[in-house]
């Protein structure tokens, strides 16, 4: 038996003690919505460079096209006039197909640019003889449909075999179709360049010797609502340009993260 001492010091204890273990039940039985702020779980995602941003990227032409020249060579609106709907592509001396190399790098970059964050988008998810397409009006306009932040669409050039390196092409200035986007996608190319010059990718040698080219009429371009560019990253007829091309090596750790790069620097700055 305790001493009566004792009691009268536990009794004047135990409303207090009583009263804490009240609150402390109390907040664990709350729920996640009235915790404070800085209580609740922050998503990994949430913490990413790229969290919240919408990328698409164009993978340039199509396996198919070639065996497809009906539905490819068909009209479409290209951004007021008409043009083939899309058109076969090149190929290094080898046989390396433009499409391939481009669907290829979409995917490294796609990965790349998931890994920090970003909700991505293809105009193609397939490389196959028995597809053709998508037309240029549809590539275009992928990015509008999906409220993107940015647009890239990725190529190889067929010159001839003198020039190599990279160049950037972005839209030029069309009243009613590329005016709201003509300085946004200038800064996007800049920032594109940028990366690839960054990750040691070649400017190229032609087009002013600077790696930039405007163009006013391409349906890709013409038709985005959103920043856009092209870009050639090689010259498929040049040996050098094509060694690197061919490369999973060199499409990896050049071509797609230089690209990653400079997408990242746009869209986190704008």
């Amino acid at each position: 038996m305790p001493r009566s001492s004792d009691r009268s010091s536990w009794h004047s204890v135990a409303p207090a003690l009583i009263v804490m273990v009240v609150a402390l039940l109390g907040a664990a039985l709350q729920p996640a919505s009235a915790m404070p702020a800085e209580a609740l779980h922050t998503s990994p995602e949430a913490t990413k460079p790229l969290a919240g941003k919408t990328i698409v990227i164009d993978p340039g032409h199509q396996l198919g096209n070639s065996t497809h020249l009906a539905q490819i060579n068909r009209p479409v609106n290209a951004g007021g006039f008409m043009k083939p709907c899309n058109s076969t592509g090149t190929s290094t001396n080898g046989g390396f197909p433009e499409s391939t190399f481009a669907f290829d790098v979409a995917m490294l970059l796609r990965a790349q640019l998931r890994a920090e964050g970003a909700k991505v988008y293809l105009t193609r998810y397939t490389n196959s003889w028995s597809r053709s397409g998508p037309c240029v009006d549809v590539r275009g306009r992928l990015g509008n449909r999906v409220h993107a932040d940015a647009a890239i669409s990725i190529h190889g050039d067929g010159a001839a075999p003198q020039y190599h390196g990279f160049f950037v092409i972005m839209p030029g200035h069309r009243a009613g179709w590329t005016d709201d986007i003509y300085a946004s996608s200038r800064q996007l190319g800049a920032a594109v360049h940028g990366g690839l010059v960054t990750l040691g990718v070649t400017v190229a040698n032609d087009y002013g010797g600077k790696g930039y080219s405007t163009r006013t009429d391409l349906g890709t371009l013409n038709w985005s609502n959103i920043p856009i560019v092209m870009v050639e990253l090689g010259n498929m007829r040049n040996a050098t340009d094509a060694a690197h091309m061919t490369s999973p090596a060199y499409r990896n750790l050049r071509y797609s993260r230089g690209l990653a790069v400079g997408i990242t620097r746009y869209v986190t700055h704008h």
